[in-house]
């Protein structure tokens, strides 16, 4: 039996949620085009028989520019550091430059051993994969690198068979019939969340708390969900709700339809939009909202 941490780090957008999405076979992280996307340390759990990996999913390296973005950086170090393996999630499709080398670098100066899962491979001609990743080889990336596409499912078993290679003899570290350490609250408001980013451009998606207010099931077995979309500017606020509520109507819609499949029951889901001038900024409501600083 093998099993053990991975670390997936890589820059915002390359991919790492749908890729663990995909790997551990249930949506344990939302996905949306957009940076910031994933804001704390997600576990993803993916068990077999011979072997058990256990995935950090962590928010992609952003340029630092408010105290909640600054959070998130120093969430990905920390959860880089205590692993048993680092996978490097690169995203094929835009090239290789070289600031995707010196990242590389950083993280393997930890010391921890790394592979690179070089991802969208559908999107990109299939002649400058092997053209990247000589170049990544030559500037001193000395690991594997494994072309992936997590949308078609290229390579995908290949990879997996790759970590579980790497992973250190032992018991399982989690019970088997977890896939997940987030909770159905947790998940309930990252659902609603990925809607609005999904919906909404420019920055009103960035500046967006969700805060589930209640969650209780009823004798009927119907769920009811209150929760409060919480955004920086009274503009925004506009633009969330759109007119008449159209357009809160509308992402709240997609939302409970993807809540009801993740909880298996119907669900009755009441969204409230409030503003909380530069949130963000305020470690009092960022704490608030869930996203609690992590010690080393």
């Amino acid at each position: 039996m093998r099993s053990g941490f991975i670390g997936v780090i890589g820059k915002a957008n390359a991919g790492k949620s749908t890729l663990i999405n995909v790997l551990v076979g249930e949506k344990i992280s939302i996905v949306s085009p957009k940076p910031q996307t994933t804001r704390d340390a997600v576990l993803g759990i993916l068990t077999r028989e011979d072997y058990q990996l256990v995935f950090v999913d962590t928010p992609g390296i952003y340029r630092s520019r408010t105290y909640l973005t600054d959070l998130m950086m120093k969430t990905t170090e920390t959860a880089a550091k205590g692993v048993d393996l680092i996978m490097f999630v690169h995203d094929g499709h835009a090239g290789v430059d070289e600031s995707d080398v010196a990242l590389m670098k950083k993280y393997l100066a930890l010391g921890i051993p790394m592979i690179v899962a070089y991802t969208k491979t559908d999107i990109m001609p299939r002649e400058n994969i092997p053209a990247d990743v000589k170049k990544l080889y030559d500037a001193g990336i000395e690991c594997d690198v494994f072309p992936v596409s997590a949308r078609k499912g290229t390579n995908v078993k290949k990879l997996i068979a790759a970590l579980a290679a790497r992973m250190p003899e032992g018991d399982k570290v989690i019970a088997e019939d977890i896939v997940s350490d987030k909770s159905e609250k947790f998940m309930l408001g990252e659902i609603m969340r990925e809607k609005i980013l999904l919906k909404f451009d420019k920055e009103v998606p960035h500046g967006v708390a969700v805060v589930i207010n209640s969650f209780t099931r009823g004798e009927n077995g119907v769920y009811d969900v209150n929760l409060d979309i919480v955004c920086e500017k009274p503009s925004h606020k506009a633009i969330l709700i759109g007119k008449r509520g159209a357009a809160i109507k509308e992402a709240s819609s997609f939302a409970r339809k993807d809540m009801e499949k993740f909880l298996g029951g119907k669900v009755f889901l009441t969204t409230y939009v409030k503003v909380k001038e530069d949130w963000r900024d305020r470690p009092g409501l960022v704490k608030d909202y869930g996203y609690e600083p992590k010690k080393d």
